[in-house]
C-alpha cells in the first residue's frame, strides 16, 4: 500500500516515504492535531506476525536514547501509528 504525499490517514498528512522493507513502509507525516511531524509505519497485509513485531520494535526503540524514543499513539484501520516523543 504505497501512500502518496498529501494522502491522509486520519489527522496525519503524508509528506514523504522514509523507507520500505519486508514488513511494510515508513512515512514522514504531519500530525495536524499536535502540529508536528511523526513517523508512520504501514504494515503489508501479508506481514506475518506484523502487529506483535511492530510492538516489539517500539519497545526496543524506547529503550534507546531519549531522542530516539517512540510511543504508540493509536491503532486505527489496521495500522498502528507511532509518533516521536
Amino acid at each position: 500500500m504505497a501512500l502518496e504525499p498529501g494522502a491522509r490517514l486520519g489527522a496525519y498528512e503524508i509528506r514523504s516515504q522514509l523507507g520500505a522493507g519486508g514488513m511494510g513502509e515508513v512515512y514522514r507525516a504531519h500530525d495536524s492535531r499536535l502540529a508536528r511531524d511523526v513517523a508512520i509505519k504501514v504494515l503489508h497485509p501479508s506481514a506475518e506476525g506484523g502487529r506483535s513485531r511492530l510492538w516489539r520494535e517500539a519497545h526496543a526503540t524506547a529503550d534507546g536514547a531519549p531522542a530516539a524514543r517512540l510511543r504508540a499513539s493509536r491503532y486505527a484501520n489496521g495500522k498502528t501509528h507511532y509518533r516521536g516523543r
